[in-house]
């Protein structure tokens, strides 16, 4: 097992970037909760163990360079997954009567409350992060089917760049505070110098990315 007490460095650096182009990179892969952990113990892609050690108030960013092997030009960095997003967009509500409007955003609130899902409103969305499994959140909306009100699913990677960072931190724990770097490396496990021991660290887009959108527009006539 390696000890890891803190990080090398991040890939949105150009010099690790540079440094790690071509490397063979051993990934640590972690969710968003994962990521907000300071003392947690996790198997590499390339099957190391590691022991997270960091100061308390310290977590884990994507593209965290953990270890590195400068004569095997190998090296060992974070990968964080962030959950999907789904999208509740109100533009068509908006323009609705007064009192039309505000009974249709007054049951949305309702909805979300009742779910306890997080949320942040920016403008005429409501940015809202996976917490239960894509299906059961698209029945729940489906179930009080609001007039006006569409919704859609993105990756939570894609979501970020509309977002502020206090807006990312609240809908990820954090886990976004680095932006997604462009990894390089083979995927081949790394044998880096570490400390061992022996006993014991917003929204404008194109629908051309490649992925599924699910597009519900409910309307209760």
């Amino acid at each position: 097992m390696i000890i890891i007490e803190n990080t090398l460095g991040n890939l949105s650096d150009p010099k690790w970037a540079k440094l790690l182009e071509g490397a063979a990179i051993d990934w640590l892969e972690l969710d968003q909760w994962e990521a907000q952990k300071s003392r947690l113990r996790k198997t590499t892609t390339g099957d190391v163990e590691l022991a997270l050690s960091l100061d308390r108030n310290s977590h884990l960013h994507d593209g965290d360079v953990l270890m590195w092997d400068e004569g095997k030009h190998a090296a060992t960095v974070v990968r964080i997954h962030l959950r999907e997003v789904m999208i509740i967009d109100l533009s068509d509500v908006v323009g609705e009567k007064v009192e039309k409007m505000v009974q249709t955003l007054f049951e949305l609130g309702h909805a979300l409350g009742n779910q306890h899902w997080p949320a942040i409103v920016k403008e005429t969305k409501v940015y809202v992060p996976l917490t239960v499994d894509r299906k059961v959140m698209s029945s729940v909306m489906k179930t009080h089917a609001l007039p006006g009100v569409r919704y859609e699913f993105m990756p939570g990677l894609e979501v970020i760049p509309y977002l502020a960072p206090h807006e990312a931190r609240r809908l990820f724990g954090g886990a976004s505070d680095t932006p997604h770097s462009h990894h390089h490396g083979d995927g081949r496990p790394a044998h880096a110098h570490g400390h061992k021991h022996e006993h014991g660290h917003e929204h404008g887009h194109g629908h051309d990315h490649g992925h599924e959108h699910d597009h519900d527009h409910d309307h209760g006539h």
